[in-house]
């Protein structure tokens, strides 16, 4: 019985058949880049998406199916509002980078409200004010699950499951519910938000595709990257190391002990749904992971492809008291610091190409660990080991400084997208593929097991990440 995963990412789609035990085939992938038309504005056009999607669900049908059920991963928090009569776009998708409504943001604080820029919640509000109010009552909004949804089922459901409704900045804080108070000060009407319901599970078909297959799972790309890597009880924990870096832990039934954010900088999330049941999770972020590297080989030329950076770095075996920090975005957590930028120190004339390159592969390694030490302060749980996912998980060197910077075992996940297994097992659970949670624990199988090696120096990489600190003070000042 396999499984149909279609995964839209930040800057395409892919579609891809997965088999019963957990292989992965007949991948497609279609470009789908947003577009900055003004610094800080993100958008792509939801049509675009819509026709990529189909494409590549397609052709990966043809190769490898039938399938059972269909299971969706998706970028979360990107936002579309549309009219039910016609399934129009009422404007342009806006991407979860768009940080066009940081006054909102801030003016809601003035209300006790805490929503980030980065939320679905401002985004829908400036997307409604583009339309009369008097046609409201026709119009639905949904983050990219719910239009890829809508259109599989050729307009016949208007949904979204409970790991992608949790971070719209528009649900209580216990998931049992919208957030009327929310809702009432962006005068965002219910009438255009979806259905929640659990993250696997059948939930209508996909009449859009021969053979109707149901759809059956459905998660923010993090989450079923989390269930993608088998983190699936207490204490386990993914990074997806992409354009950015993403910490996910699994807690159970517990929900953390915040609502909003906590001291160290981490946000509670839903992991998972099933049968109404939620299962709660922790997310430390880093801003920018893999854009470092991009740094090296498109501005500096120091490297001519990303692949390049693990030879040229293990070439020398220390930076020589090279440290960077990754910040040309502002840190993430703990510090949540937007004016930090990226800082080069202790650079000398002996200081080359490698040590360069090394440098930078380390201190991305170094965000990680601030991640898992940012996780597990605010969880008050141990993380024993970490798995990783994301294109940099392909670089031995760096997996390598990640295993002695957080002084524990990495395990490699055996693909890069880890979320097309989450989505999948998903599905996969409600049409009986696996059996359940604990089946899915068990298919974790990691393409390496890395043990660290040695010490770092931890204290020297605070020094480093205090001199990036602060260096637009007006960028700094702003929280979320």
């Amino acid at each position: 019985m396999s499984i149909l995963v279609v995964d839209v990412g930040t800057s395409g789609v892919r579609a891809a058949i997965v088999r019963p035990d957990a292989t992965v085939e007949h991948v497609h992938r279609r470009a789908a880049l947003p577009s900055s038309p003004f610094p800080g504005l993100v958008e792509f056009d939801p049509v675009e998406l819509g026709h990529a999607a189909m494409a590549v669900a397609g052709q990966a049908l043809a190769d490898g199916g039938p399938v059972e059920a269909i299971g969706i991963a998706n970028q979360r928090t990107s936002t579309i509002v549309w009219d039910r009569r016609t399934g129009e776009p009422v404007g342009p998708g806006i991407g979860w980078q768009d940080l066009r409504t940081v006054g909102e943001c801030l003016a809601l604080q003035s209300q006790g409200i805490r929503v980030s820029p980065n939320a679905s919640a401002t985004k829908v509000a400036y997307l409604l004010g583009l339309v009369d109010q008097d046609r409201w009552e026709h119009l639905a909004f949904g983050t990219v699950d719910t239009w890829l949804a809508w259109i599989l089922s050729e307009g016949q459901l208007h949904l979204t499951d409970a790991t992608n409704a949790g971070v719209t900045g528009l649900r209580l804080g216990d998931g049992t519910g919208w957030s009327q108070r929310v809702l009432d000060a962006l005068n965002i009407p219910a009438s255009v938000l979806p259905t929640v319901v659990d993250s696997t599970g059948i939930v209508g078909e996909a009449s859009a595709l021969p053979g109707s297959p149901p759809i059956a799972g459905i998660a923010g790309d993090q989450q079923a990257s989390l269930i993608g890597q088998g983190c699936v009880h207490l204490g386990q924990a993914k990074i997806t190391f992409g354009t950015g870096g993403m910490l996910d832990a699994c807690l159970g039934d517990t929900h953390p002990p915040f609502d909003y954010r906590g001291e160290q900088g981490c946000f509670p999330i839903v992991a998972w749904q099933a049968a109404g049941h939620r299962v709660w999770g922790v997310e430390a972020i880093m801003l920018a992971a893999g854009t470092n590297v991009e740094w090296l080989r498109d501005d500096l030329g120091v490297i001519a492809t990303a692949e390049e950076s693990d030879a040229l770095a293990a070439s020398c075996d220390t930076t020589g008291d090279v440290w960077f920090v990754p910040a040309p975005l502002g840190l993430g957590a703990p510090w949540w610091d937007f004016g930090a930028r990226g800082t080069l120190l202790g650079v000398t004339r002996g200081t080359g190409r490698a040590e360069l390159a090394r440098a930078v592969l380390e201190g991305v390694a170094h965000r990680g660990a601030d991640l898992v030490e940012a996780a597990e302060a605010d969880a008050a749980l141990s993380l024993p080991t970490i798995r990783i996912d994301g294109g940099m998980s392909a670089n031995r060197t760096f997996v390598q400084a990640l295993a002695d910077a957080c002084a524990r075992p990495v395990e490699v996940s055996p693909i890069p997208e880890a979320t097309t297994l989450g989505a999948a097992f998903l599905a996969g659970m409600a049409v009986g593929t696996w059996a359940g949670i604990d089946d899915v624990g068990a298919a974790w199988r990691p393409a390496a097991v890395v043990e660290p090696t040695r010490t770092t120096d931890r204290d020297r990489w605070r020094m480093a990440i205090e001199r990036s600190k602060g260096w637009f003070g007006e960028l700094s000042a702003l929280d979320f």
